[in-house]
């Protein structure tokens, strides 16, 4: 009786610890299988030449890039606060009006030497001036390293790649996946183009099959010239990485497209900081700024602008029209996919600021910007008073 007794915990042991085995097995099998498929979009760190020239950077302090101005986040906070946030219709819940492209628009240049049609979140056709440029270029499923999982875009893309109109030049302002997104450049490592990138980022071009003579790296205020039309690199606050560990190791930046007559700006990501006057002041005034308006929270002020800061920004640019950007496309922070573009219009209107609000796919002149339409639902939304938003200083 004893021995019966005795045998039946060791059983019920063996059986514990076969269950614990398998579900370990299963553990480490996962993210095998994860680690796998985000190895390659992950992308590679910068080394050798590459990198030194980084560290020679007087934006490189220590161990990798400062921001102009102090970032202060907390991911326990900002963990903490999408989680307790009851916002409804992050994500729309009827499908959004989009503008099929013509490819055949391109054939005939603006005849105010200006034009830009937007694709959606900070994804843009900038024509200057006979020079044409795309930024942010973004047509893979998700905002991540993964087909299966992350963000995932809501409508389609508004043109395919291949009927794009010959790029001067891909710029990308920084290497997040909503910004630098790796199905895309297999898709386009080919072109011949230049691809403008601030320092570091051309590591994962690289990596990923783009030709080193194609590359242009830029640190902060440095110049592409394209004819007359000259691109700058300009300063952001934000951050970078692409893996845990591996932030601030490639910079950020916004970019000024200078032409003889016409100007234009886009942010990239950023929270507020008082290089905008600067960059007014030395580039400037632009025709339009293209400034990151969405995707905010209170927890990561330091890093997104919300969109009253946008206006302010607009501004501070000496910016004739404002289009908000970094919005409608991902759903990326605890706010209505309507807040942004509703918060920027009140603001807009305080401040007797011209703005457009195009649907994605459409182009417009800023010269002659077309009058705001409502394209997008009435949905709940905060307001500025409701939920304030403030970066550091």
């Amino acid at each position: 009786m004893a021995s019966q007794t005795t045998t039946r915990p060791r059983k019920k042991r063996r059986f514990v610890w076969r269950v614990v085995r398998l579900v370990l097995f299963l553990i480490v099998a996962f993210l095998g299988f994860v680690g796998v498929q985000i190895w390659t979009p992950i992308g590679k760190a910068p080394a050798g030449e590459r990198l030194a020239r980084m560290q020679a950077s007087p934006n490189w302090k220590d161990d990798g890039f400062r921001s102009p101005v102090h970032v202060q986040t907390s991911t326990w906070e900002a963990i903490k606060e999408v989680w307790s946030t009851d916002t409804n219709e992050t994500v729309p819940s009827t499908a959004i009006p989009t503008t099929r492209v013509d490819p055949a628009m391109f054939a005939t240049p603006p005849s105010s030497g200006i034009r830009v049609t937007w694709l959606g979140h900070s994804t843009m056709i900038i024509e200057l001036e006979g020079r044409c440029f795309l930024t942010d270029p973004v047509w893979g499923p998700r905002a991540s390293p993964l087909s299966w999982m992350g963000p995932k875009r809501w409508y389609e893309p508004v043109i395919a790649l291949e009927d794009l109109p010959s790029i001067d030049a891909v710029v990308i302002s920084h290497d997040h996946y909503d910004h630098l997104d790796y199905p895309t450049i297999q898709k386009i490592k080919d072109w011949d183009t230049l691809f403008l990138v601030p320092l570091g980022i051309g590591a994962h071009l690289e990596y990923w099959g783009v030709a080193k003579e194609k590359i242009v790296e830029l640190d902060w205020w440095d110049e592409q010239p394209f004819g007359d039309v000259m691109v700058v690199c300009a300063p952001a606050r934000h951050f970078s990485g692409r893996f845990i560990g591996n932030t601030r190791r490639t910079l950020w930046c916004g970019f000024a497209f200078v032409g003889p007559n016409r100007r234009a700006f886009f942010s990239g990501d950023t929270a507020m900081f008082p290089g905008f006057t600067e960059i007014g002041e030395r580039l400037g005034p632009f025709d339009v700024t293209m400034l990151d308006a969405g995707a905010y929270a209170q927890a990561w002020a330091d890093v997104h602008m919300g969109p009253e800061q946008s206006v302010d920004a607009h501004r501070m640019l000496k910016g004739r029209v404002l289009m908000p950007v970094h919005w409608g496309l991902f759903e990326l922070a605890p706010h209505s996919w309507t807040e942004p573009i509703e918060r920027m219009l009140v603001a807009a209107k305080q401040y007797d600021t011209t703005m457009v609000a195009p649907r994605p796919g459409d182009s417009f002149d800023p010269l002659a910007p077309p009058p705001v339409r409502r394209w997008w639902p009435r949905v709940k939304w905060r307001t500025a008073e409701e939920y304030p938003l403030y970066s550091s200083k």
